[in-house]
């Protein structure tokens, strides 16, 4: 089985429609995907209605989350959408992305680019607004070559020059909400130094007494060694240790299948999770 746990529609900042990411997830070879999508769940209906035979659906989302000043990522795994209490935190954190494109916008604009709302609000379209949609604005504008040379202190790094901060989650307030919805929480690319600080391996532990499940461990941010020292990681703490490529469509360099996860912990995490069960493909239009 080739299994895939972290992949973005046009739902927040990806490029492929949820129908396109499963019909393309199919054509990679995949057996499961996992949508996860940035604080929002949008994508779960268009992704189901069109998910080919043999591709099995795992719905979920990447939350937002900071602790001692530093931002990090959650992916939440298999639950209830409707919750109350995750539903809450996901629209507080979402609906917080329109007045921060605006704020970096508006700090763009004194550093002399010409950026403007109407041409990141195009790019965003139906998804949720963020750091990657003025990104690709900068990148139209010539102003940086690449969505990555973006995220530079010089740009929109976190502390860059045009950076804003967001409503993120504490993340122990995060696994409480994700397990108080029946999912599975595992923490993404947790040593992805090149997108700014990382949390230190012992708030990890922390984590993981807190009942996080698992880390992000084979991912295109995480070098041979670190890949190396997350695993040893994981196994000393007892965490499961996934594998996926965080594809984008076209916004990211990363392709679908690039790395995936042991099928032994899919299916613990299947195991794990009470509020949502995998959706297999019928094979959808």
């Amino acid at each position: 089985m080739r299994i895939d746990l972290h992949t973005h529609s046009t739902a927040s900042d990806g490029t492929d429609t949820p129908a396109e990411l499963v019909r393309n997830a199919a054509a990679a070879g995949l057996d499961v995907v996992a949508l996860t999508d940035h604080d929002t769940t949008r994508g779960y209906a268009e992704a189901i209605a069109a998910l080919p035979e043999g591709l099995t659906l795992v719905t979920g989302a990447e939350l937002s989350c900071r602790i001692d000043g530093i931002s990090l990522h959650m992916l939440a795994y298999l639950f209830d959408p409707e919750e109350p209490e995750l539903l809450a935190e996901r629209e507080l954190v979402r609906d917080d992305r329109v007045p921060r494109a605006h704020s970096m916008i508006a700090k763009l604009q004194e550093l002399g680019v010409p950026i403007t709302w109407q041409q990141v609000a195009r790019i965003a379209g139906d998804g949720s607004v963020g750091r990657p949609h003025v990104a690709s604005a900068l990148v139209e504008l010539g102003v940086v070559d690449s969505v990555s040379d973006a995220f530079t202190e010089k740009w929109l790094a976190d502390g860059g020059r045009a950076y804003v901060p967001k409503h993120e989650t504490d993340p122990f307030e995060a696994l409480r909400l994700i397990k108080g919805a029946g999912g599975v929480a595992v923490f993404a690319h947790p040593a992805a130094v090149k997108r700014g600080r990382t949390v230190p391996e012992s708030a990890i532990a922390e984590l993981a007494a807190a009942g996080l499940d698992g880390i992000e461990v084979d991912h295109m941010d995480h070098e041979p060694a670190t890949r190396a020292r997350l695993r040893g990681l994981a196994a000393d703490l007892g965490l499961l240790a996934t594998g996926s490529s965080d594809y984008h469509g076209s916004r990211k360099t990363c392709v679908l299948g690039e790395y995936t996860t042991d099928p032994e912990v899919y299916g613990e995490i299947t195991r794990r999770a009470t509020g949502a069960f995998p959706v297999p493909g019928t094979g959808g239009a």
